[in-house]
């Protein structure tokens, strides 16, 4: 299944405009990527397009190509969806169970003969980045949180040593800001995006 842009159109679109400012064009996807709160509950995810997502993460550059990202997909509706969602932390807890998955972003940190991985954490980023990036393409939204219970949840996936849960990805459709419960979330789904200048990123440039 390919997605045309007309495809995608039809993804509520926020009220304000969340386009990066940059000093450069960059992609529209890149500019256009954020990471809301408020999920549509009622809106089930598209395999196929949830299956891009994965691959695009499975697809994404890592150290001599040793591939250490590893994930847990768990899908609203099932047990291991409110395992994941009840191991959240503060306002996390409240918004993420309307998002119809949650990815569980884990890294193989060591390897089969018991070698750390240095860069095992790094290249799990970028599969994520790379995720996050073919989501957002194809009309969804993904909000990634580091605010869980880490070993609660290595305990309820019986993850060796070796498998370390790092982050936990919120993806599925928008839904509108005044959907949130709480009057700070509604604040913070609607006030404007901001980075740091680049000029401030370049240690060096020259």
């Amino acid at each position: 299944m390919t997605l045309t842009d007309s495809d995608t159109d039809t993804a509520p679109r926020p009220a304000f405009d969340r386009a990066a400012s940059t000093s450069a064009p960059i992609l529209a996807t890149l500019a256009e990527r954020w990471s809301p709160r408020s999920f549509d509950a009622a809106k089930p995810i598209d395999e196929t397009v949830l299956t891009a997502a994965l691959e695009a993460a499975r697809w994404a550059p890592s150290a001599a190509n040793s591939q250490p990202a590893r994930f847990i997909v768990a899908r609203r509706g099932t047990p291991e969806f409110d395992t994941v969602a009840s191991s959240l932390l503060g306002f996390n807890s409240v918004w993420a169970g309307s998002a119809a998955v949650l990815i569980v972003a884990v890294a193989e940190v060591v390897d089969a003969e018991g070698k750390p991985r240095r860069w095992a954490e790094y290249d799990l980023g970028q599969a994520m980045a790379h995720l996050s990036v073919q989501a957002h393409h194809d009309g969804l939204h993904v909000h990634q949180m580091g605010g869980f219970h880490v070993a609660a949840l290595t305990e309820a996936f019986s993850l060796p040593a070796a498998l370390v849960p790092l982050t936990i990805t919120a993806l599925g459709h928008l839904a509108p800001a005044d959907a949130l419960p709480d009057d700070a979330l509604r604040a913070r789904e609607t006030a404007p995006r901001t980075r740091l200048p680049l000029a401030a990123l370049l240690l060096t440039n020259v």
